[in-house]
């Protein structure tokens, strides 16, 4: 048996004669894509407790971040790397000690800085 069945539209969606318009079909597909593909990481608000001397910007990104950490990580280790000759005995050993832990986090952190995405 044969079923009659309509044809499909003739106009294609991205096309001028559209009811969308090929602008408004763009960013509405943008819109979807960057909703699904790219969603926005949700930060939770923190007020700083009131003896809390420093804080850090929400607006700093992640490259900074990483950035001043290594140095931070290379200012300590210089400084326990000097401690440390001046040290004698079970008390060097613990300086010795503490400043590898500095040199692998800087390892770590200097990895990912080469893995970061630039903004």
């Amino acid at each position: 048996m044969f079923k009659v069945t309509p044809n499909p539209p003739e106009s294609d969606p991205t096309s001028s004669h559209s009811s969308l318009g090929p602008e408004k079909f763009h960013e509405a597909t943008e819109r979807a894509l960057n909703y699904y593909l790219k969603p926005k990481q949700v930060k939770p608000k923190r007020d700083p407790s009131a003896d809390q001397l420093f804080t850090v910007l929400e607006s700093v990104d992640t490259e900074t971040l990483l950035a001043n950490l290594s140095e931070n990580l290379a200012s300590a280790n210089a400084m326990i790397s000097d401690l440390a000759f001046d040290l004698k005995g079970s008390r060097r050993h613990v300086a010795l000690g503490i400043q590898q832990v500095i040199e692998v986090s800087e390892l770590l952190v200097n990895r990912a800085l080469d893995i970061a995405e630039p903004r």
